[in-house]
This record gives C-alpha cells, sequence and structure tokens, in this order.
C-alpha cells in the first residue's frame, strides 16, 4: 500500500474517531437530561393540584399522560422544522409503524405510568437506578421472544443489576413513608418491564423508520391512551382540567421539552457511536438523578443508595456490551 493510501486510511479513522467520541459527549447528554427530567416530575408531582397522598394513583398518572402530550408536541414540532411530518402519518400504519404503537402502550401507560407512580411513593433518587434496568429486561425479553443469545457477561451484569436494586432497597431513608416506600420500589420495577417491552418492539419497528418519527409516534399514541382512556377509566379529567393552568404547568412543561431533547440526544448518539456504547451512556441518568436530588431536593442520599446505583451502572455496561469493545472507538457499530 502506498504512503497516500496509508494516509488516507489514518485520515478516515481521526475521522471516525472524532465521531465515535461526539456520540458519546450526545449520549451522556442523554443520560443527564433524563436525570433532570426526573428530579423535575418529582418536584412537579409536590405542587397542587398533584399533591396529596390521597391522589397517589390518580395524581401520577395525570402527570404522565401530560408528560407524554406536551412531549410529542415539542418533538411534533422538531419534525416539523426538520421535514419529517408527512413522514408521521405515512409511517403510522405500517408494520413498523405499528410496532411501535404497541411499543409506545407498553412504554407509556405501563412504563412511564409506574415510573411516575413510583416517583411519587419513593422519589427520584430511589427510582431512577431502579428504572435504569430497562436494557436488562429488554435484553431478557429478546432472548425469550427475539431468540438472541445472552453471554456469560451479560447474565453477570443481570446479576450485578439485581443485587443493586436489593442494595437499594434493602434500608430505606428514615424519611421514607413505611411500606409506601416498597411499593414505590416495587411499581419503577414495574416500569422497567414496560420499557423493556417497548425497546424490543420499538427497535423492529425502527429498522425500517427515522427514529425522530418513530419518536413522534411513539409520543403521540402514548398520550392520546392517557387521554381517552386510561384518564376516563381512572377519573382523572377533572384534574386534568386543573393541572393545565396550575402552580405545576410550567415544571410540567420544561420536564417534558428535557424528555424530548434527551430522547433526540440518545437516537443521535446510538447513530453515532453505536447502541451497546450509547445505551451504556444513557443509564448514567441513575447517578445524574441522584446528583440533581443532592442539589435541588431534600431526599436523603444514603449509602445504600449510592453504592447500589453503581453496583446498577457496571452491571448495565456488562449488560449492553464489552467493555473492552467500548474502550475502542474505532469500531462505531
Amino acid at each position: 500500500m502506498s504512503e497516500a493510501s496509508l494516509s488516507a486510511t489514518a485520515l478516515v479513522a481521526r475521522r471516525d474517531l472524532t465521531f465515535a467520541k461526539k456520540g458519546l459527549l450526545w449520549a451522556l447528554l442523554s443520560g443527564a437530561l433524563w436525570g433532570a427530567n426526573g428530579v423535575i416530575l418529582g418536584l412537579a408531582l409536590n405542587r397542587q393540584p398533584f399533591a396529596g397522598s390521597p391522589l397517589w394513583l390518580l395524581a401520577p398518572l395525570t402527570l404522565a399522560g401530560m408528560h407524554d402530550v406536551i412531549s410529542g408536541f415539542w418533538n411534533l414540532l422538531y419534525n416539523w422544522r426538520t421535514g419529517r411530518l408527512r413522514e408521521i402519518g405515512r409511517s403510522l400504519f405500517t408494520r413498523p409503524g405499528l410496532m411501535v404503537c404497541l411499543g409506545a402502550l407498553f412504554g407509556g401507560p405501563v412504563g412511564m405510568g409506574s415510573y411516575l407512580i413510583g416517583l411519587n411513593l419513593a422519589g427520584p433518587a430511589y427510582v431512577l437506578p431502579i428504572t435504569s434496568l430497562y436494557p436488562a429486561v429488554a435484553a431478557a425479553l429478546a432472548m425469550i421472544f427475539l431468540k438472541e443469545k445472552i453471554v456469560a457477561r451479560a447474565w453477570f451484569g443481570l446479576a450485578l443489576c439485581v443485587c443493586g436494586v436489593a442494595v437499594i432497597g434493602w434500608a430505606p431513608p428514615e424519611s421514607a413513608p413505611g411500606p409506601m416506600f416498597f411499593l414505590g420500589i416495587g411499581i419503577a420495577a414495574l416500569a422497567t418491564l414496560g420499557w423493556g417491552a417497548e425497546g424490543v418492539l420499538s427497535t423492529s419497528g425502527m429498522d425500517l423508520l427515522d427514529p425522530a418519527v418513530a419518536l413522534n409516534i411513539r409520543q403521540l399514541i402514548s398520550g392520546c391512551t392517557y387521554l381517552l382512556v386510561v384518564l376516563p377509566l381512572a377519573g382523572g379529567w377533572s384534574m386534568l382540567g386543573q393541572a393545565v393552568f396550575s402552580e405545576a404547568a410550567p415544571l410540567l412543561c420544561l420536564a417534558a421539552g428535557l424528555g424530548a431533547c434527551s430522547y433526540l440526544c440518545w437516537y443521535r448518539g446510538m447513530n453515532m457511536t453505536g447502541v451497546s456504547r450509547a445505551m451504556a451512556c444513557n443509564v448514567t441518568y441513575a447517578l445524574w438523578g441522584i446528583l440533581f436530588s443532592a442539589l435541588f431536593t431534600d431526599t436523603e442520599i444514603t449509602a445504600n443508595l449510592v453504592a447500589g446505583a453503581l453496583v446498577i451502572l457496571c452491571g448495565m455496561v456488562l449488560v449492553v456490551g464489552n467493555p473492552r469493545e467500548m474502550t475502542s472507538l474505532r469500531k462505531t457499530a
């Protein structure tokens, strides 16, 4: 090979390495934004009309529906700005679009609803590390339904994740409201099942759909399901009307915007640096949630919480990819 060819190859490798590093930054940003999203939603739950123990179920469901509707609106503006708006209607009734719609039902009413109920009962610092298990759940579901093989390293990572959850719930903070804290931890675990199922279904749909379009379909279907099915059954329309002009509304709009940006950054990160590395960076939202909770709320940060979050994070890195491959950025797939 000539010297000119070697030089050209080196330039391409350097370009790919720079591209992959930027992808890692996007993925890390997605984790930080989602950590902030959880803390702000926790603050919104403590504002009227969502505050109050009798509303422990209705308030999070109403907030979850409003979050997905507003987030879908933000995504709609982004797709309009980038010329993707027509693709939403074209894609909605295709097979990939229907797979995304099915994933939205798991990720919205099951995933987001359980997530916010958990936030309300146990607090963001404790719920965010639990919900960061969703890629492990997705891996297990992919093994069962898509016949994907899980290697020994990933099994060890799954075991670490379970240990991390046990460490977090072993000794609740002194301010925890008794059994309601453990109920919140259990419901947060249900959110991981919803998001894990969504990941398997939506990934199959996004093989043929633009991620930003798929995300918009997901948010709109989830939001409409809340508004037209979940809230009428739960009797939440009255609360919805109160919430629109409440003191919690600005916090909700901010959280929905951060959530939309987090998803877009995550999709960009996956495109630039690969799914495994992007997912490993995204689940750092558990640590970001602890940091933001310590800075902006009065949540008690215990040693068990920090240790459990770190164990879950290490387990997730093992589940989503080989650590040696993650440090070799020349492979961007």
